[in-house]
């Protein structure tokens, strides 16, 4: 019965994504507790079958070098907001993006992350292309775009 239960265990833990660090973002006066997504495993599962993501939670992907990033959103269970951001810390442009949908949603130009919000959270909070987000990682070594 142990050792039954110890390979099922494994099993489930193995089938659990890699997450990795936290980080606290800034842009302007708000705070972002942001998973960081900067290996293959995190960048490709993103935030698929999460059920809840607090207020000022979201995710950050981090690539490799700058380039053309698209997401959808497919086995994505809620309505995210995405600003793609380029190297320099710029958000270059917002989007609203629904659940369970294989639209494609592209930055306009070159961007090193992108940061994944619940939906209509950018303009909630007023946040427009142009503004800056403070305390970004580095570039990735794991994946580019």
């Amino acid at each position: 019965m142990g050792f039954i239960f110890s390979i099922l265990l494994f099993s489930l833990i193995s089938m659990q994504p890699a997450w990795g660090e936290n980080i606290l973002l800034k842009i302007g006066e708000h705070t972002i507790d942001a998973e960081v997504a900067d290996t293959p495993p995190t960048l490709q599962q993103g935030l698929m079958y999460r059920k809840s993501l607090c207020a000022d939670c979201g995710m950050l992907f981090v690539f490799g070098k700058a380039g053309r990033l698209n997401f959808w959103m497919k086995n994505t269970l809620l309505p995210l907001s995405i600003a793609f951001i380029a190297a320099d810390g710029s958000i270059i442009n917002t989007d609203e993006m629904q659940p369970n949908t294989l639209n494609i949603h592209s930055s306009r130009k070159a961007a090193l992350y992108a940061l994944e919000m619940n939906g209509g959270w950018f303009t909630l909070k007023g946040i427009q292309p142009g503004e800056k987000v403070q305390g970004l990682p580095p570039p990735s070594k794991a994946m580019k775009p």
